[in-house]
């Protein structure tokens, strides 16, 4: 079988855990906190015997950092792509951090009423479309070869399910817990996930 027929595999985690410039919801920001960039270091540990090809990451600062650290540590490059970024905060922006002006929206979407919004930001189906259209790319660059990809927890648990057979989405992703798919051009299908601690 020649590599164009093999599966890519798709390694994706949530980035490690941060800590925010600003009290309140905004569309930029997050850098890792010292456990964040462990979590980060453990990640690349957990994947050292992977073999893995390159770390693809959202352009979001606590990403990158999450994906900047574990290739280092794995010896690949890194790609930047926006398509992977957390959905966006729209009209929520300066809403204080210990408040979650997203719950309903985001229950609706979980449970597929993927045409709602939040009021100035975007629907569901905006953001399936932009991370499978990024998933897509990631597995065509890389047949027969495992890769990281570097995401954002209610990105992760809206889109995966829509891109490849899950029987349901994970209740919560930990920081830098992995979502594992295998994608062909005939079939996707999540065939691990972990919940670290």
């Amino acid at each position: 079988m020649s590599s164009l027929q093999c599966p890519t595999t798709i390694i994706l985690a949530r980035h490690g855990e941060a800590t925010y410039e600003s009290p309140t919801w905004q569309p930029e920001g997050g850098c890792l906190t010292p456990a964040g960039r462990a979590q980060a270091g453990a990640l690349a540990e957990r994947l050292a015997g992977r073999r893995i090809a390159h770390v693809w990451t959202s352009t979001l600062a606590r990403a990158v950092q999450t994906a900047e650290i574990a290739a280092a540590r794995l010896g690949v490059s890194v790609t930047t792509r926006a398509g992977l970024r957390e959905f966006e905060v729209g009209d929520a922006a300066g809403t204080p951090l210990d408040e979650d002006p997203f719950a309903d929206t985001y229950a609706r979407w979980l449970e597929g009423e993927l045409d709602e919004r939040i009021a100035g930001g975007e629907s569901a189906t905006e953001i399936v479309g932009r991370m499978s259209a990024v998933l897509d790319e990631i597995a065509d660059q890389h047949p027969g070869e495992t890769v990281l990809v570097i995401s954002h927890g209610g990105a992760l648990r809206l889109a995966v399910p829509h891109w490849a057979r899950l029987e349901a989405p994970p209740q919560r992703l930990t920081n830098c817990a992995t979502l594992e798919v295998r994608a062909d051009p005939d079939d996707r299908a999540c065939v691990a996930w972990d919940r670290p601690a």
